[in-house]
C-alpha cells in the first residue's frame, strides 16, 4: 500500500512540476497599470482599450529591414481565457520596441482589467505567433 501512494505522489509530483503558467503579456495584475480606469461603461472602455490598441499600433515600423530574420511578431491584448488576441508584425531594424512593449503592456493590462470587470469569456486555445516573411523591405505574416 506504501508502494502504491508513494507511486501516485510522485506521479502527481512529476504532472505538477511540468506544468506552467499561461503566457501573459504585461503586468499580472490588472491594478498595475494605474492609466486604465474600469469606469462601469463597457462600450466606452472597449474603445479606450482600442485607442491604446492604436497608440501601439503607431509605435511600429513594418517597412525598413533588409532580411527577414529582422522581422518580429509582438501579442496584443489579453483574452479572458489567456493568451493575446492577436499578433502584430514589425521590423526590429526600424522600430522601437521598448516603447511598443510598453504600450502593449498597457494594452494587455487594460484588456485584464476589462475582461475582470464585465465577466468577459473567451476561447481557450492558444494563438502562435505568426511566422513572418520579408517582401520588398516590408514584414508581413505569411499565409
Amino acid at each position: 500500500m506504501t508502494k502504491l501512494f508513494e507511486g501516485i505522489l510522485v506521479g502527481v509530483i512529476l504532472i505538477g512540476g511540468c506544468t506552467q503558467p499561461a503566457p501573459t503579456n504585461g503586468p499580472a495584475n490588472p491594478k498595475d497599470d494605474a492609466s486604465f480606469v474600469v469606469t462601469g461603461d463597457q462600450k466606452a472602455d472597449w474603445q479606450r482599450i482600442l485607442e491604446l490598441e492604436e497608440q501601439a499600433k503607431a509605435v511600429i515600423n513594418a517597412g525598413g529591414c533588409t532580411s527577414a530574420d529582422q522581422c518580429r511578431s509582438a501579442p496584443v491584448g489579453s483574452r479572458a481565457c489567456g493568451g493575446p488576441r492577436y499578433y502584430l508584425v514589425y521590423c526590429a531594424r526600424a522600430t522601437d520596441s521598448v516603447a511598443l512593449y510598453r504600450k502593449l503592456d498597457d494594452v494587455a493590462a487594460a484588456e485584464r482589467a476589462y475582461n475582470a470587470r464585465y465577466q468577459v469569456m473567451s476561447t481557450c486555445e492558444f494563438r502562435m505567433p505568426p511566422d513572418v516573411s520579408l517582401s520588398g523591405g516590408v514584414c508581413a505574416a505569411k499565409q
